[in-house]
């Protein structure tokens, strides 16, 4: 019986897990970011390489002893065919028999085995994708901070900030965001002007978020569900909700049915949110069967034995699961 390797590489952090041909996971390793995009490829192999000498060493077992493996991975297409990562797990004594995939279709394996559905994911960004016959069909959004990623973290924390701003400034009406806000970022709650006449507490916000990089207002959406009972609140979440909406229409096809996989912690913050995406797929005509994952390791172990050879069925797939989630539960040395 073969070993196999599976990655999640994300912005934030990459996890790895070794784990036999029969879905038995045996040992999961993390490192840092593993986004090509937003990190670089020397850092994103790194961590790659970092993460699986975490699970190798937790599994008890040898770079040698991989068959193959799978990273699921934001991005990667964009540099080419992954020998930049291959090349390094190679120097690692990593098996070369190795390929990168979408970290949309990995997402959406964590929360099905089935060969057809959808899987919406917002969290720091926000991107819906329709799977057909196993392989990514059709995608809608991802497209940044400058450009979409309508009704992510990072859209609700901007929302948050502008409206905060506003606020301050006299453009905009009260909201219990400012305060939520001002205490987030250490700044006191004033009325004080500054010679110029601008109020304190809005001169040291703009300075405090400008030294942020524009993805980093993601912090801030967390407040806006933190006050349910203030317009403003429920207006950010109502119009985030809309765009969700409006990302897994794109996507949705009658003739394409399976289940809707969520990943990322806006959509785990409200079942409103996730109510609403049942109601899309509903009026589209598919039956709304819903699944929230954590990430996307379970389905990249999916893919890896995919690539091995493995048939994956629902006893593969639900020890996959069950063992991944009992490892994770074991407290680091």
């Amino acid at each position: 019986m073969g070993y196999y390797l599976a990655v999640d590489a994300g912005g934030t952090s990459t996890r790895a897990v070794v784990l036999r041909a029969d879905g038995h996971a045996l040992g999961c390793g993390v490192a840092g970011s593993g986004n090509p995009v937003s990190s670089g490829t020397d850092q994103a192999a790194q961590a790659v390489v970092a993460a699986a000498r975490g699970a190798l060493d937790s599994a008890g077992l040898r770079p040698t002893d991989i068959t193959s493996g799978v990273a699921g991975m934001a991005g990667a297409s964009v540099f080419g065919s992954g020998e930049w990562l291959r090349e390094e797990l190679v120097r690692a004594g990593i098996s070369d028999h190795f390929d990168i995939r979408s970290d949309l279709l990995a997402t959406f394996c964590s929360g099905s085995f089935a060969p057809h559905g959808y899987a919406l994911v917002a969290g720091t960004g926000a991107v819906a994708v329709r799977v057909r016959g196993g392989e990514v069909d059709a995608v809608a959004d991802g497209l940044g901070w400058l450009l979409g990623d309508a009704g992510s973290g990072y859209w609700i924390g901007q929302q948050v900030a502008r409206h905060v701003s506003a606020a301050l400034d006299g453009r905009g009406p009260a909201t219990t965001l400012t305060r939520l806000l001002l205490d987030d970022v250490g700044i006191a709650a004033t009325t004080e002007r500054d010679a110029d006449g601008r109020p304190t507490a809005l001169r040291k916000l703009v300075e405090a978020l400008y030294r942020l990089r524009p993805i980093d207002l993601a912090r801030f959406a967390p407040l806006a569900f933190a006050a349910p009972d203030d317009p403003l609140a429920q207006r950010i979440v109502a119009e985030a909700t809309d765009a969700l909406a409006a990302t897994l229409t794109a996507v949705v096809a009658p003739h394409v049915t399976g289940p809707l996989v969520l990943g990322g912690s806006v959509l785990s913050r409200q079942r409103a949110i996730a109510d609403r995406m049942a109601a899309v797929l509903r009026s589209a005509g598919v039956p709304p069967v819903l699944r929230h994952v954590p990430d996307g390791l379970a389905g990249a172990a999916v893919l890896a034995l995919r690539l091995g050879a493995v048939d994956v069925d629902e006893e593969v797939f639900e020890r996959i699961a069950a063992t991944l989630d009992t490892i994770r539960a074991v407290p680091a040395a």
